[in-house]
């Protein structure tokens, strides 16, 4: 039985794909930002999910986080679901939280990032940006930071599958009620690229919409600017990637 964690999977697609990966029989860890949204998970729990509670915007929880899955039975995949759309969160939880469990986890069989189309039009500039979460960030930004991390542990992990996907601007608390992509489509790529059997799940450094894979913005597959952002990174946190 696989197990496959799944951030920021108190609501919206997270929680969809932890529903559904727990339906189809997974081992799924969920996890909620405070004790508070935990609470939310309880009818997971009870189905068999294990929980864990850490603050993405708090690096020191995100290392315990870390520590704590560490000690545990190996992961088969991770979805880095957990986002924000704005305020001073964006960098801390979109992207140094995933960066830091990248870099200080065993490395699971599969590794998700959960991308935008907004991401085309973050700008591929590393100088001056506030990481730390003092002022607001960008999040098209941050989400082209987030689909180049996926694309550089491509690079230095081959026998992991890493790849960044988009999934539609969907109907959850951060799309709004308005929004006219599909749901289902949104988590099915997720749990397909962490779970799936068919060769093209398997495959890895991919940009994916709807199980169909694109073309990124062309610093994604720059590897001097994933050079530069695995280098700023690591200085900034502590923590090398490798």
């Amino acid at each position: 039985m696989s197990r496959i964690l799944v951030t920021g999977s108190a609501d919206g697609l997270g929680r969809a794909a932890a529903d559904a990966l727990l339906s189809r029989g997974r081992q799924v860890v969920v996890h909620a930002r405070n004790p508070q949204r935990a609470k939310g998970l309880d009818g997971l729990v009870a189905r068999g999910a294990e929980l864990v509670v850490a603050d993405f915007t708090d690096r020191d929880a995100v290392r315990h986080m870390a520590t704590e899955l560490s000690d545990g039975a190996p992961l088969d995949a991770v979805i880095h679901n957990a986002g924000v759309w704005s305020g001073r969160a964006v960098m801390p939880v979109n992207v140094i939280a995933p960066y830091l469990l990248t870099a200080l986890m065993p490395a699971p069989g599969r590794l998700v990032y959960l991308s935008s189309s907004s991401h085309f039009s973050g700008q591929p500039v590393l100088q001056g940006v506030d990481w730390q979460g003092l002022s607001p960030g960008s999040y098209a930004d941050s989400k082209l930071y987030v689909t180049a991390l996926a694309a550089m542990v491509a690079g230095l992990r081959p026998g992991t599958p890493s790849n960044a996907l988009d999934p539609g601007w969907v109907p959850t608390k951060m799309g709004g009620p308005g929004a006219p992509d599909d749901l289902e489509l949104g988590h099915q790529t997720q749990e397909w690229l962490a779970a799936g059997d068919e060769p093209q799940a398997l495959t890895t450094g991919g940009y994916w919409y709807h199980r169909r894979r694109q073309q990124p913005h062309a610093a994604v597959r720059d590897e001097a600017f994933q050079d530069r952002l695995r280098q700023v990174l690591a200085e900034e946190t502590g923590v090398e990637l490798g």
